[in-house]
């Protein structure tokens, strides 16, 4: 008997926006600092929102709605173990938020995003014009150090939106879900049975 499914509450306009926001910032940054000009004004700009983005974005994971809250995605080694086993199957997963594979993807990302953005503020190419604003505060060793970081966490970076990138592309073909939409419009269609009562606060 297969499961019947209604319109649910997934994520909120905060998740969403910080979402899409990062989204728009990160590929500015990264552009920009592959193919933009000597002068980095504009690609300071996009870091200083991605920092922004990343700030908040830990905060509402501690004060957030419920599927945006660590608390309530981010699982132990059982958990993960028990959620990676279902991969290949061709099973919708339904799940409420952040699985437990993706919750590694999501703290990962956030993690990899905060070393970026402090190597790019402590950098130092000794060009006088793209140092980062608090390289004064720290030695020369350090700075070159927080620029030897920079490019490569950005390579990184690039490595795992494509990863994300894929598993959407994964879920739609093989399971059939469709994780983009819910990021826009805040609904997805789930078994009511997994709907948390919390899920709308």
């Amino acid at each position: 008997m297969s499961e019947v499914l209604e319109k649910t509450y997934l994520w909120d306009p905060v998740v969403r926006v910080l979402h899409w926001a990062l989204v728009i910032a990160f590929a500015t940054a990264w552009g920009l600092g592959k193919f933009g000009p000597d002068q980095m004004t504009l690609h300071f700009y996009a870091g200083y929102t991605v920092a922004a983005i990343v700030v908040l974005r830990i905060l509402w994971g501690f004060v957030g709605t419920p599927t945006a809250r660590f608390a309530n995605f981010v699982k132990g080694p059982k958990g993960v173990l028990a959620y990676a086993r279902t991969l290949p199957s061709d099973r919708p997963s339904h799940s409420h938020g952040h699985n437990a594979v993706g919750a590694i993807f999501v703290v990962g990302v956030l993690v990899v995003l905060v070393m970026q953005v402090l190597s790019g503020l402590f950098s130092d190419p000794e060009d006088y014009i793209n140092v980062g604003p608090l390289a004064q505060y720290v030695s020369l060793e350090t700075a070159r150090w927080a620029l030897s970081w920079h490019e490569p966490l950005s390579t990184l970076l690039l490595v795992m939106v494509l990863g994300h990138i894929g598993a959407i592309v994964w879920y739609r073909w093989r399971k059939g879900e469709n994780l983009v939409w819910p990021m826009v419009t805040g609904y997805a269609r789930l078994p009511r049975r997994k709907a948390p009562d919390a899920a709308a606060e």
